[in-house]
C-alpha cells in the first residue's frame, strides 16, 4: 500500500504564502507522479498542479498559474506546493495524489482525478480577505 500524509495547511490573509508537502511512504511506492487537487464546500475536486517523477514536467490549473509552484524532494517521495499570492477564492482542502507511472501516458492525464491511484487525506487551507 501506499500512503500519503499531507501538511502545511492553514489561515492565511490575502496576499500572503503557504508551502504544503506531502510525503509518500510504503513498501509499494515507486516512480510515481504525483498530482495536487483541491476541493472547496459544495463543489467538485479540481486539479491544481502535478509533476512527473523526474520533475522534468510539471502541469497547473489556468487559475494558480504563476503563483503556484510543484516541486519535488531529493529523495523524490516528497512532494511540494508553494503557494504565492493566495486569493479567498483558493480556500480549499488540498489533496495529492499518486499516479502509478513516473510519466502521464497523455499530458491530460496529469489533470484526471480518474488516473491517480492513491490519495492523501487532504490538508485545510483557508485564505482570509
Amino acid at each position: 500500500q501506499v500512503q500519503l500524509v499531507e501538511s502545511g495547511g492553514g489561515l492565511v490573509q490575502a496576499g500572503g504564502s503557504l508551502r504544503l508537502s506531502c510525503a509518500a511512504s510504503g513498501r509499494t511506492f515507486g516512480n510515481y507522479a504525483m498530482g495536487w487537487f483541491r476541493q472547496a464546500p459544495g463543489k467538485e475536486r479540481d486539479f491544481v498542479a502535478a509533476i512527473t517523477w523526474s520533475g522534468a514536467s510539471t502541469y497547473y490549473a489556468d487559475s494558480v498559474k504563476g503563483r503556484f509552484t510543484v516541486s519535488r524532494g531529493n529523495a523524490k517521495n516528497t512532494v511540494y506546493l508553494q503557494m504565492n499570492s493566495l486569493k479567498p477564492e483558493d480556500t480549499a482542502v488540498y489533496y495529492c495524489a499518486a499516479h502509478s507511472r513516473g510519466t502521464y501516458y497523455s499530458s491530460t492525464y496529469a489533470y484526471m482525478r480518474s488516473k491517480y491511484d492513491y490519495w492523501g487525506q487532504g490538508t485545510q487551507v483557508t485564505v482570509s480577505s
